[in-house]
Formats: C-alpha cells, structure tokens, sequence
C-alpha cells in the first residue's frame, strides 16, 4: 500500500467529511463514515487528525477560504455601481448554483459551531472572514465604476452578507432561478445608495 504523507491525507480527509456533511448531515459525518467516504483507515485519521473537532474545525476553516474564489472577481466589465454590484451577486448566485450542496454542508457547519460554545468563535470568525472579502469585493466596485461609499463600508458589508445570506436559504428551499436574480437586482440597487459617484 503507497503511504500517503500526512498533508495529503489531511486534505483527503477534509474533502471526504465535506462530502459526507453535503450528503448525510454534521450528524452522519462520524469518524467511520469519513475514513469510509476517503478510502482510508480509522488509524490513518488519528494520524491527520487528534480528533473529529480537530477535523470540523479545518474544515470550517477551508470551507471558508473557498468563499474567496467566488465573490472576488479577476477583472471587472465596465458599468455604474449597480451593473457591478449586480455582477458581483449573480457570481454568486452562479456559485450557488453550482453546488448547492457545498452552501448547504456550510450553513450545517455554522449551525454546529453556533450550538457548541468551544466552536462558536469559528462561527464569529467565519462570518467575519465573509465580511472582510464583501468589503473587498465592494471596494473594487466602487474603484470600477468611479463611485464613493458614503456609508461605512462596513456597514454595507454587513447588509452585502445579509443579503447574500437570505439569498442562499431563499434559493435552497424553492430553487427559483428567476426569484434569486430578481433578489440579486434588487440587492445592487438598495447597495448603490448608499454610494454617490466621485
């Protein structure tokens, strides 16, 4: 058997009990279920991990540096803030869409970390990471469309989030495309007064 070096085999694993979160629950992602899903043994996950927390906690963690790829765009097409922000949301959405299980599997994560108070602060911390990345996002549409937050920018992070939060719940109940883009729309317009071009 090809040893795999403890890296991979962490990788491995994370990938697995995201899997198995999407598929089954928090609640069915036992250390059993997990090494099942990966192909590996229950000793090669004490290898990786000192415990299923351990792994949960990374995962919640990677999970979240995921999100980058999705709201941070490589280039922007040109337009008034709303087009932009507009842009921006319906990348998302795009995400979403995508993979609706992966939006799921998080939202389960959150809710675990909220229910347990030694994870909770990964919660605090998830929310603040999707913060961070809509203020940089919303600083890039007001650089590309030549406009001024007039509103403490993290202010209109935080409703950015909200927005997109309500959003992903909405679309993963009825799965309304056309709802969802309609959400997206009225989102950009409601984010662009709180700006004034420069």
């Amino acid at each position: 058997m090809t040893r795999i070096p403890a890296p991979e085999r962490r990788v491995a694993l994370i990938e697995a009990a995201l899997r198995v979160v999407s598929r089954n629950g928090i609640a069915q992602a036992t250390t059993r279920a997990i090494v099942a899903e990966a192909g590996m043994s229950l000793a090669s996950f004490h290898y990786a991990f000192d415990s299923r927390d351990e792994l949960i906690d990374e995962l919640i963690t990677t999970v979240i540096d995921r999100t980058r790829g999705a709201v941070m765009p490589e280039d922007f097409a040109g337009g008034t803030l709303v087009d932009v922000l507009e842009a921006g949301i319906v990348r998302y959405f795009e995400h979403l869409r995508a993979d609706p299980e992966h939006e799921q599997a998080m939202l389960e994560l959150t809710h675990y970390a909220l229910r347990s108070p030694e994870r909770h602060p990964l919660a605090r911390a998830q929310y603040a990471r999707y913060v961070e990345l809509a203020e940089q996002s919303l600083e890039l549409a007001a650089e590309h469309s030549d406009s001024v937050w007039t509103v403490p920018i993290a202010r209109v992070a935080r409703t950015l989030v909200a927005f997109t939060d309500g959003l992903t719940v909405t679309w993963l109940v009825d799965r309304d495309d056309d709802a969802a883009l309609a959400v997206a729309h009225a989102a950009a317009d409601a984010l662009s007064r709180m700006a004034e071009p420069r």
